[in-house]
């Protein structure tokens, strides 16, 4: 059968003219997907403790922490035979990852103590997924926490210290 261009051209102007109308659902759809997995991330930041170590001051004031302060790292050390480590500040650390980066990285990552990567990796992937909306809608905030030390450097107070 022949079609003729303007024909064609009628064809296609129908078909983008009903992509149209649809696009205005599709945006309402992912837009509700997202709200969904950022309120998940958010549930989870609270019920998995993320905030007891990542958010200055949390454990101590019983969760009475602004959420514009969550998840932006602590100076509080913690030390042991693996040196001392730092709570990361997660919103600084997503900032510019992709979800697919941030999947790949909690999927394979291994942290010093006292980081449980270990329940991070056992999650499902709709709940890492829910993780990293949260914080990329939470956007970056704070600064760095600081280096990690090794075993034979002193750390300043304030750190907890594991035993050997």
């Amino acid at each position: 059968m022949k079609t003729s261009l303007h024909g064609l051209h009628r064809k296609l102007l129908i078909g983008a003219a009903a992509l149209a109308a649809l696009a205005p659902a599709w945006a309402d759809k992912k837009a509700e997907t997202d709200k969904a997995l950022v309120e998940r991330g958010r549930y989870l930041v609270q019920i998995a403790g993320c905030n007891d170590c990542h958010t200055a001051g949390y454990a101590e004031r019983g969760g009475k922490v602004p959420e514009k302060d969550w998840l932006t790292g602590d100076a509080v050390g913690w030390r042991g035979p693996f040196g001392t480590t730092y709570p990361v500040n997660l919103r600084l650390y997503v900032e510019k990852m992709t979800e697919a980066d941030w999947l790949k990285r909690v999927q394979t990552f291994e942290t010093r103590p006292p980081m449980p990567w270990f329940n991070v990796r056992a999650m499902a992937e709709r709940d890492q997924r829910a993780l990293y909306h949260y914080l990329k809608a939470a956007g970056p905030a704070g600064k760095p926490a600081p280096a990690f030390l090794p075993p034979d450097k002193a750390p300043p107070q304030p750190y907890f210290q594991f035993p050997s």
